[in-house]
């Protein structure tokens, strides 16, 4: 190794690339180990390398000027990053707004419930809560995270619950050989845990206190994952902002009875990631969200709902109110046989729609057409932000 690569410092981990973001020097510029002089002096012997560490930490240390000014932006909430759920930096108003709710009934007609009999599977999925977790969010609100697993394919589904009201009975029930810390370990548990809780039920005198009893049907919402609408800002729909806007709204104070939000692993509408970005390929080629699906061979919709009902059996629900735009769904929730019933279809109506947050796109101007006018979506006028008539 030739020597002038011995004589450098060792790499501590302290400095990084200007992609990193270095602190800024008292003239606002980012500083880098380049930045360093460590160029002799005359009749100076050569530093070692602990010299050069010290003048490297030294020389990029920032000064009392540099102290006096803000800090640059964080790298952890970029300015094109979808707002942090459950609706964060958003208007007080806006924080406050109830969902707007419409009675239905799926068993007349004239219910409201959509005009298409989605195919549904005979009898419903097995489903079992592996383990349950509290999720305390960047909010200040509290959610439990319920991982299962079932007997149709090999995803781990999820059920992200609002309140302490709301339990799994497959979570809950004692298995075989079991010990109180296992149960404590995968979720099974009433009250909250602490540092050395040895028990999964309350015991007389406990601090822990029961859930409160549910005030009517929770609000519920069955969600589909979406990779790049949640995690890489994809502006062709908006699925990222409907998971904010339905965790901002079952996070209210004045939601009672608690909230969930049923995460499915059914990408791209069922056809998963692969097939969904040829179909974005087929989209800059021209066509629509439908019709890409379809020349790839698949359905417009191949979702299935059949796993969120038995999630919701799970925990212990009959009735709900649906958090959705889309009317034909009431029917694909409720089950084959009616297991549960829909009786309120609450708007979907993202931030963004109302012009207090969010993104706007021509991508999902068109997803979102196409939704209205070749798959019966409905949009709540009533809440949309007037628009000036020469825009």
């Amino acid at each position: 190794m030739p020597a002038s690569e011995l004589d450098q410092p060792p790499f501590d981990g302290s400095v990084f690339p200007p992609f990193y973001s270095p602190r800024p020097d008292a003239r606002g510029g980012n500083r880098d180990i380049d930045d360093v002089d460590f160029s002799l002096a005359e009749g100076k012997t050569s530093p070692s390398n602990s010299e050069r560490a010290n003048a490297t930490q030294d020389a990029l240390a920032p000064s009392p000027a540099s102290l006096a000014q803000p800090p640059p932006p964080s790298l952890l909430s970029p300015a094109f990053t979808p707002p942090s759920t459950p609706g964060t930096a958003t208007p007080r108003s806006a924080t406050l707004t109830e969902p707007r709710g419409i009675p239905v009934d799926s068993s007349i007609p004239t219910g409201g419930c959509g005009t298409k009999h989605p195919r549904l599977l005979e009898t419903l999925p097995e489903v079992e809560c592996i383990v349950r977790a509290r999720i305390p969010t960047t909010t200040g609100a509290e959610m439990f995270l319920h991982l299962y697993k079932n007997n149709v394919d090999n995803k781990e589904h999820l059920a992200i619950v609002f309140g302490g009201n709301i339990r799994s009975k497959s979570l809950d029930a004692v298995r075989e050989g079991e010990t109180e810390m296992d149960r404590l370990v995968r979720g099974a548990y009433t009250g909250r845990l602490y540092p050395g809780r040895t028990t999964s039920g309350i015991l007389e005198g406990s601090a822990d206190t029961p859930s409160p009893v549910s005030q009517g049907p929770p609000l519920v919402r069955i969600h589909s994952e979406c990779y790049t609408g949640e995690t890489v800002w994809s502006a062709r729909c908006d699925c990222g902002e409907q998971l904010d806007e339905a965790a901002r709204l079952m996070s209210l104070p004045s939601n009672t009875a608690g909230g969930i939000i049923i995460y499915l692993r059914q990408e791209g509408r069922g056809i998963g990631l692969g097939e969904k970005l040829k179909a974005y390929n087929l989209q800059d080629l021209g066509s629509d969200t439908v019709e890409a699906n379809l020349l790839l061979r698949h359905p417009a919709d191949a979702r299935s709902y059949g796993l969120a009902t038995a999630i919701l059996l799970d925990l212990g629900q009959k009735e709900i109110r649906l958090l959705t735009n889309n009317p034909d769904k009431i029917r694909a929730v409720e089950g084959p046989h009616r297991e549960i019933v829909v009786t309120e279809r609450v708007a979907m109506v993202p931030l963004s729609w109302k012009g207090k947050g969010g993104f706007r796109a021509p991508e999902v101007e068109g997803y979102l057409k196409t939704k209205i006018e070749k798959m019966g979506h409905l949009l709540d006028l009533a809440s949309l932000p007037r628009q000036d008539s020469n825009q």
